[in-house]
């Protein structure tokens, strides 16, 4: 009797666990089924991604996105995200997929798959008046350039540059000593200070240097979701491929990125 138990309890584990299985469709075939692609993007990081003025996100990351559904032969849509919540939102299934400026650290590959190439990334360079005529980074060696407080290369400019270095909470504080002629420079993300350029108040200003202490941005999807990751990654190697990222890079004004010209060499 225990032993017609103890079958009968087996089987039933073992159904349970092909009916969960059966249960699981991955996320690649969810979207195809549901001709649809949700993908986590910025909504206030121009122009990677931002609010037309239709308040339509739109941006070279919101382009990105539109070429994957492409591909899929599905539709669109747009989850605005923030750093706070990226990741949240991908682990609980609300977006199938992050493009959001997301830099590919070793702690994010515990949480989520990032897809390996990286498709951009980011780094320091400076905003600064273009009548300083800055070309290179031995220039700021004691000269005052604003920076953030606690921003991680902070240390490595004083350092390492001589930059003499003069920290404020925010960017609201920088860009008015900016103005005001208390710093030569800004030193920031370059990203960051391509969005900022685009307003007409900066037309005075470049951002003139080749970018240091560059992150790789990644491409993130749920952890096990290997299909998705393997679609992922023959597609941004095509987009370094073809060279399709350094296209909206012109397109969306960004200064040509190292990192794309390389990516775009080395798979051409």
């Amino acid at each position: 009797m225990l032993k017609k138990f103890g079958s009968i309890v087996a089987a039933g584990v073992v159904l349970s666990l092909l009916g969960a299985t059966a249960a699981h469709a991955d996320v690649l075939s969810n979207i195809k089924k549901k001709g649809v692609l949700v993908v986590g993007t910025k909504a206030d990081y121009r122009p990677f991604g931002y609010l037309d003025p239709s308040g339509k996100i739109v941006g070279l990351e919101a382009d990105l996105a539109a070429d994957v559904a492409k591909r899929l032969g599905v539709k669109l849509e747009l989850v605005p995200v923030v750093a706070s919540n990226r990741i949240q939102f991908l682990q609980q299934g609300k977006i199938d997929l992050m493009i959001a400026t997301t830099s590919d650290t070793p702690d994010r590959r515990k949480v989520v798959d990032f897809v390996d190439p990286n498709y951009y990334g980011s780094g320091l360079n400076v905003l600064a008046p273009k009548s300083a005529r800055i070309a290179g980074w031995d220039q700021l060696k004691g000269k005052k350039v604003c920076l953030i407080q606690g921003a991680f290369y902070n240390k490595e400019l004083q350092e390492k540059y001589g930059v003499e270095g003069v920290a404020f909470p925010g960017t609201a504080e920088v860009y008015t000593a900016l103005r005001n002629g208390n710093c030569l420079a800004f030193a920031y993300d370059d990203t960051a200070i391509v969005g900022e350029m685009l307003k007409p108040e900066w037309s005075a200003y470049e951002m003139p240097l080749d970018s240091i202490l560059f992150v790789p941005w990644g491409i993130a999807v749920k952890q096990g979701e290997k299909d998705l990751v393997e679609f992922m990654a023959k597609t941004t190697i095509d987009w370094h491929k073809t060279g399709f990222i350094r296209q909206l890079e012109k397109k969306w004004g960004i200064k040509p990125t190292k990192f794309a010209q390389d990516m775009n060499t080395k798979y051409k």
